[in-house]
Formats: C-alpha cells, sequence, structure tokens
C-alpha cells in the first residue's frame, strides 16, 4: 500500500466547482459526503451504480477486484466513489441527471 505524503487529498467536483478533502483511508463518497458534496448514492458497495461519474483528473483505486465498471468504462474514466479510495488530488465529473 502507498503511504501518502500528506494526510489527505482534495476532490473537486465539477461542474460546481465543489471542493472537499479526500481521505486516502475511506472511499470518497464518504469524504464528499463529510464536506457537505450532496453526490447520488444507495447501495455504497459498488453494484448499483447510482454513484457513477466521470474521473477527470487524478487517480483511485479499489480495495476489490469487481467494482462495478466494465473494463471499458474503467478506461473511459468512470468510478464509482462509493468503493474508490483517491492516490491523488481528484476532480469528478458529476453525472448528467
Amino acid at each position: 500500500m502507498n503511504t501518502p505524503t500528506v494526510p489527505f487529498f482534495t476532490a473537486v467536483v465539477e461542474p460546481d466547482g465543489l471542493q472537499c478533502d479526500a481521505w486516502p483511508e475511506q472511499p470518497l463518497l464518504l469524504s464528499m459526503e463529510q464536506g457537505g458534496i450532496h453526490w447520488p448514492s444507495s447501495c455504497r458497495n459498488g453494484t448499483c451504480r447510482t454513484c457513477i461519474g466521470h474521473l477527470a483528473q487524478g487517480q483511485v483505486r479499489y480495495t476489490m477486484d469487481w467494482p462495478g465498471l466494465t473494463p471499458e468504462e474503467r478506461a473511459s474514466g468512470c468510478v464509482l466513489p462509493c468503493v474508490a479510495y483517491p492516490e491523488s488530488d481528484v476532480v469528478l465529473e458529476a453525472p448528467a441527471i
């Protein structure tokens, strides 16, 4: 496991530019909620895909082999914040509702 050189990263949610601290030891969704950012969610285990968004910048890791994304979705930048842990500062694009 890589240990970050800082205790937390920053998550920015576009298009609104909202931001919060993103802790490497917890999923992005939890950090966003703690930072007052509303993001759609339901199952919190990577299966329902309610929280799917696009990772415009940065890197995340998953602690499971199958996070509910196809290989093509992962390659195109899709992310499930409920099970994605930040490994850098990130920029997420909110899903179109």
